[in-house]
């Protein structure tokens, strides 16, 4: 990983794991599909998914992320400069597929996760050795949701994955324009006033935590994430701001009124802990719980 040095004690002795790349692409693959939903915050779907005679080609990973958004996960085992191209290309082609896609979730993930595909926002992770900064220009130059991700295998037992350039692209379906437009309007009208003045001020909040910040717009919820969601936030409501976060619920003095376990319970975006803002007060109170949500992710 850029920068970073792992060591091991044992004994009162230090000694330094060195970081390695894997043998193969596969084995990277293998990994990540095992535990995609642990590592990136996406749900698997299909792996060597076939685009048919006429591509010609196969998608490495096909999997749904935490915000029901289609999910192409490319592999390459060093750096590869082709890896971001073959991924667009593979987007593309899912997008003239959306059906196609939405047969293969209602299979693999139920009616109910089909139900709830969001096509505003398809997202490419490409996960490899590492990156130019060639590759890092590229992404930000693409309308498209692209994460580059470095992986690094320490000994036989530990991996490590770095977000190295992450930008949110908007794709508004065929047929959602419309829609999305007066439902804009409508959050608009909810929003006036003092809750909308809170609401831009938690937005600037959480992407001041950090650099590696991305912003996803779904239509019930706004997330914020860090290559997985940390925080999202719902439309004002007349008296409160209701934000949900990645922090465990058990591990802090819940406050009555501020803050709910809601582990188990259905609401709006992802995380087990919910905060009721209603005022700037309580913003600040709850930057250090924001703090601890961004850690976590």
């Amino acid at each position: 990983m850029s920068g970073l040095k792992l060591f091991h004690t044992m004994n009162g002795n230090v000694a330094e794991v060195t970081p390695r790349l894997a043998e193969v692409e596969a084995d990277v693959q293998h990994l990540i599909e095992a535990h995609m939903e642990t590592m990136l915050g996406v749900r698997f779907v299909a792996s060597e998914y076939s685009t048919g005679p006429v591509h010609g080609g196969r998608i490495d990973s096909l999997g749904l992320d935490e915000n029901d958004a289609p999910v192409v996960v490319e592999y390459k085992r060093g750096t590869d400069a082709g890896v971001i191209n073959q991924g667009l290309f593979y987007l593309a082609w899912l997008m003239d597929h959306r059906a196609e896609f939405g047969h293969l979730v209602r299979e693999r993930l139920g009616a109910a996760a089909a139900c709830r595909v969001q096509w505003s926002a398809p997202r490419l992770i490409c996960v490899a050795g590492d990156f130019t900064r060639y590759d890092v220009h590229a992404v930000r130059e693409h309308r498209r949701s692209i994460d580059l991700v470095r992986y690094r295998l320490y000994g036989d037992r530990l991996v490590g994955l770095e977000t190295v350039a992450s930008v949110t692209g908007q794709t508004a379906a065929p047929g959602t324009a419309r829609r999305r437009r007066a439902a804009g309007t409508a959050r608009g009208h909810l929003s006036q006033g003092a809750m909308a003045e809170l609401a831009a001020a938690v937005d600037e909040t959480l992407l001041g935590l950090g650099p590696d910040i991305t912003r996803a717009e779904n239509r019930l919820y706004r997330a914020y994430r860090r290559l997985r969601n940390f925080a999202c936030v719902c439309p004002p409501q007349k008296s409160k701001l209701l934000v949900y976060l990645k922090a465990d619920p058990k591990e802090i003095s819940l406050v009555p009124g501020l803050t709910r376990d809601v582990t188990g319970l259905g609401h709006h975006g992802t995380g087990d802990l919910e905060v009721r803002l209603r005022s700037e007060r309580d913003l600040e109170w709850a930057r250090d719980l924001f703090r601890l949500s961004y850690a976590a992710a």
